[in-house]
């Protein structure tokens, strides 16, 4: 008796990891970032941090309740997207009283809009903390300006890309020992580059992502920065640990749903993403690319997936006449 057999591409089996495991995870990644953003930045980073994950998780379950869908919200996915928006956000004791309503309303949009309506946790287009940001980029413009951290003697808006983008010179910029630990302007979760990347190995280690798209996307960026800089290397570096790179290329590039799955594909869907960001950075008004640069590779992921995907054995029409 002849039967239909479904030939696919890989994954066929199941890890085993629950999606719950896989958030949970996340949250303990981003874990250093968040304490480094609060000894860096103070209360107000705190107050943000808890104001995005509870926006967010409240929006989900608000949402859940009137369409009368079965609760998501212990999946922890609403909580790492509120976290993750949160981390990308700059906020200061000057700032606070307006950041906190208008992160409220980023994380709203964030789960709502770009998550909730497109049908929930892996049916999203583009990754709703990389849109929430975009969405206050565009709506809040003050907010997404970069401030001071506790510790720093930086001004508001003189971060590291800022600066280079003004042309300023060497000795104005932070050491590359303050950029590293995070005694810098910039977003609270982004300043710290030693807590990101103990995050990012403890994904790994955990195979929670794979290596592909992170260090293809931080290396192609310090290699086009290296070459649009006459291969200044110092000026590279500060390219590599300034803005949101490190944070965006771990936790924001990688997510399942909006990205491809193949290796070719990641590698591709990265290698835009570094592109893109070089483009803007370099080139455009705006010192920072990251999040415009993963949205759009995010709405190119799926022809991405279907052009880099090997073909499946069995997949070839057999010819007219061979044999079955």
């Amino acid at each position: 008796m002849a039967q239909n057999l479904i030939v696919s591409t890989s994954p066929h089996l199941h890890s085993g990891a629950r999606t719950q495991r896989i958030m949970l995870d996340m949250l303990i990644a981003l874990t250093p970032a968040a304490i480094a953003a609060v000894v860096f930045f103070g209360w107000p980073a705190l107050v943000i941090i808890a104001v995005s994950v509870i926006s967010a998780v409240g929006s989900e379950f608000v949402f859940n309740l009137i369409v009368k869908k079965k609760q998501t919200i212990g999946d922890l996915s609403a909580a790492v997207t509120g976290l993750l928006l949160a981390l990308t956000l700059p906020v200061s004791k000057d700032t606070v009283g307006n950041v906190w309503w208008q992160t409220m309303l980023g994380a709203i949009f964030a789960i709502v809009v770009v998550k909730c309506l497109f049908g929930g946790i892996g049916c999203n287009f583009a990754n709703p903390a990389i849109t929430g940001r975009i969405f206050m980029l565009i709506c809040f413009s003050e907010t997404t300006t970069p401030v001071a951290t506790g510790f720093g003697t930086l001004v508001s808006g003189a971060t590291p890309l800022s600066a280079i983008k003004a042309g300023a010179a060497a000795e104005e910029l932070p050491s590359v020992l303050d950029m590293l630990i995070g005694n810098r302007g910039g977003a609270i979760g982004e300043t710290c580059a030693i807590a990101l990347v103990a995050g990012g190995i403890y994904l790994l280690c955990r195979r929670v992502i794979s290596w592909h798209t992170p260090t293809i996307f931080i290396g192609a960026t310090f290699l086009l920065s290296l070459a649009l800089t006459g291969f200044d290397l110092n000026a590279s570096v500060y390219q590599l640990l300034g803005g949101g790179l490190i944070l965006s290329a771990f936790f924001m590039a990688t997510d399942y749903a909006t990205t491809p799955l193949n290796k070719w594909g990641k590698a591709v869907f990265a290698l835009g993403c570094a592109l893109i960001t070089v483009v803007i950075r370099f080139f455009g008004n705006y010192p920072e690319g990251v999040s415009y640069a993963i949205l759009i590779m995010n709405i190119l992921a799926t022809p991405i997936e279907i052009l880099t995907s090997p073909k499946a054995l069995g997949s070839k029409k057999a010819k007219k006449g061979g044999n079955a």
